[in-house]
């Protein structure tokens, strides 16, 4: 799963996405997420990654990502 290579993430969290001219305000965390989807890596990866960086259980963790997750396909912010 990828962010779409168009798709712009400012270091406040806005996100833009030209295509709808649809923009959003994320937190640090989601940012941080994005960051990291723009990179390519895969989300188990970057569930240890935050696991590490973050005090979070992974239960609460992988359920707000599979949250965080739907809501960019909804607002087609991912490549299929």
């Amino acid at each position: 799963m990828k962010l779409k290579r168009n798709i712009a993430v400012s270091e406040n969290g806005f996100l833009f996405n030209p295509e709808t001219g649809d923009s959003f305000i994320v937190n640090p965390i989601a940012k941080e997420i994005l960051n990291y989807l723009k990179e390519g890596y895969d989300i188990e990866k970057i569930n240890q990654l935050i696991l590490d960086r973050y005090e979070v259980d992974l239960v609460t963790l992988e359920k707000n990502m599979e949250d965080f997750l739907k809501m960019l396909q909804h607002n087609e912010l991912l490549d299929r």
